[in-house]
């Protein structure tokens, strides 16, 4: 049996753009996914704590100190800019590998969304 644990974290971070006339998805600083352990085209979850609203969408890497948070395409639509979001990634793991694993979680400034 497989379980699903929360794998990475970025905790508060605020939405810099929101471009409707995009593919999809979500572009991130290259710096707060490596800190958080999330991978290019790797699903997330998304928590907007402006709204209430929960969706999600896959990464997209953006340009590194940037602090680039921009939701593409019709995600667009759950978030302003200035909205404050929590971004989370999952992994399938057996319940022995899960009793042992800590995920990875960051707390980056609100203001800069930088580390």
């Amino acid at each position: 049996m497989l379980i699903e644990m929360m794998k990475s974290k970025i905790h508060r971070v605020t939405v810099t753009e929101a471009n409707l006339n995009y593919i999809g998805s979500i572009t991130i600083d290259q710096d707060l996914m490596d800190a958080a352990n999330i991978f290019e085209g790797e699903r997330v979850y998304i928590v907007n704590n402006n709204n209430g609203e929960r969706f999600d969408t896959y990464t997209i890497s953006g340009k590194r100190g940037s602090g680039v948070v921009c939701l593409n395409g019709a995600a667009a639509r759950k978030v302003q800019p200035g909205d404050v979001v929590i971004i989370m990634a999952y992994a399938q793991m057996t319940p022995e590998e899960a009793k042992d694993f800590r995920p990875s979680v960051i707390f980056p400034d609100t203001a800069t969304n930088k580390l």
